[in-house]
């Protein structure tokens, strides 16, 4: 009869796959796959490209492992190795663009509150965003990340950072505001 080892703690897991254990560094992919398969692919709108990403982030977090120091969350470590990674691959594939221009205050607010639009509909929309935009607006909006964080993660200029953020707002607003109008019932085909 085989025995097989249960992991008490996320800290006891992380201890086991930093020696090489092969069914501790198994669990933890199997625990944090989900989430950073959604985090590569909020980057990366390809399936393929995504897990792809999130597979070499692996591949670098446990490589990496005895550098974290359970000094903030495990998932958090290792959510910003999949943002790097995601970010890498896109530089590798060279569809990184950004552009100069002036910031424009003339953006409408958004309803959200009236808004009748599934997670899959706004995915879609960001995923429609150029790379530069959509980069930019993960890492602020979602990510939570500051603008200053944000030149320097993409070797970037703060305002160039402010300028992509604004823009792929706007371009939000307008594909939101165009699908709550044909979803009113009022869009003329």
């Amino acid at each position: 009869m085989k025995v097989i080892t249960f992991f008490s703690s996320e800290k006891q897991l992380i201890e086991k796959a930093s020696h090489g254990s092969r069914s501790a560094q198994q669990r933890l992919f199997a625990l944090h796959a989900p989430k950073m398969l959604s985090v590569c692919r909020q980057y990366l709108p390809e399936v393929q490209r995504a897990e792809e990403a999130m597979c070499n982030g692996f591949l670098k977090v446990f490589k990496n492992l005895e550098n974290f120091r359970h000094e903030g969350s495990f998932e958090g470590w290792v959510r910003r190795i999949m943002v790097r990674e995601s970010i890498s691959y896109l530089r590798s594939e060279k569809n990184l663009k950004f552009t100069e221009v002036e910031i424009e205050d003339d953006l409408q607010s958004y309803d959200a509150a009236n808004a009748d639009l599934e997670v899959e509909e706004i995915q879609r929309l960001i995923d429609a965003l150029p790379e530069g935009y959509r980069a930019v607006f993960v890492l602020y909006a979602i990510e939570g990340y500051r603008h200053s964080e944000i030149a320097t993660l993409l070797n970037i200029n703060e305002n160039t950072s402010k300028s992509q953020l604004h823009k792929a707002r706007k371009k939000l607003q307008h594909h939101l505001n165009a699908l709550n109008t044909y979803h009113d019932g009022t869009h003329e085909v």
